[in-house]
């Protein structure tokens, strides 16, 4: 039988490449899609809304209903819906797969008490290359010394509305990790006006945006008399689809808990 998955959003552009990614899967199946109430595509056929022939799946405005009919369930939306979704999984016993970012700390309080009834895969980027490149990053960031500065320079579309990204934060995690300091006590969030000078140990983040740009990330770490950068560039989003349906075939039969992408990818 195939592994039935739904996705939240679905009509959106990331909810559209997760219900092709599916579909594209073997051995899986699109089992819902979800759009909020009052959109034209609520009716329509999950897969025709995403350019595929139809699959026999409409749009609904119930979540509920998705993970009724799902073994799991994708969620690339935003923060509210995200934890209300993952209530929904513990309750209904759903496998979720959270790529959604802006989550305050008590989002992720509330998903981190879900996950105690039922598997939930939540990263901030469901790429293969930008996993290896938080571990990179973590890597270089313990090997360099103090007096190397850390940048965290990010570009993305003209649409996004979190900033810095989540995989941007996420890379000053990894960063901070490796120097053995909290990100929070050293983050540099923006700079405008007389600043005065960089303070020792900080780790900066510059967010750009514009145009229909799917993802850059780029780590620097200024030395004295070298500099040396770490960077990914994403053509499609695609690789977050690919990713989020890997992420979701690997949870299946887990045992509760709060998983990330290192646990799927195995680093």
């Amino acid at each position: 039988m195939s592994y039935r998955i739904g996705v939240m959003g679905s009509g959106g552009r990331m909810g559209q490449m997760l219900v092709r990614e599916i579909a594209n899967t073997r051995d899986c199946a699109v089992a819902g899609g979800t759009e909020s109430p009052g959109s034209d595509r609520i009716g329509r056929d999950v897969g025709e809304v995403a350019g595929l022939a139809a699959l026999g799946v409409k749009i609904s405005a119930d979540p509920a209903a998705v993970f009724d009919a799902a073994d799991a369930v994708i969620d690339f939306t935003a923060p509210a819906a995200t934890v209300a979704h993952a209530k929904l999984a513990a309750a209904k016993g759903k496998v979720l797969v959270i790529g959604t970012t802006g989550l305050s700390t008590a989002d992720d309080a509330a998903i981190a008490e879900a996950a105690k009834r039922t598997a939930i895969v939540r990263a901030p980027n469901m790429s293969l290359a930008v996993n290896l490149l938080f571990a990179l990053t973590e890597q270089v960031a313990a090997r360099l010394g103090p007096e190397f500065d850390i940048e965290i320079v990010e570009i993305h579309h003209r649409h996004k509305v979190d900033a810095p990204s989540g995989t941007a934060l996420a890379l000053g995690e990894a960063a901070a990790h490796g120097r053995g300091v909290t990100l929070k006590d050293v983050a540099i969030r923006g700079r405008d006006g007389h600043t005065g000078a960089r303070p020792a140990g900080g780790i900066g983040f510059a967010a750009l945006r514009g145009g229909a740009e799917v993802g850059d990330h780029t780590v620097m770490f200024c030395g004295p008399a070298e500099r040396f950068e770490l960077t990914h560039k994403a053509a499609s989003r695609q690789i977050y689809a690919s990713g989020a349906v890997k992420a979701a075939l690997w949870a299946r039969g887990r045992k509760p808990g709060l998983y990330g992408m290192k646990d799927v990818l195995g680093l």
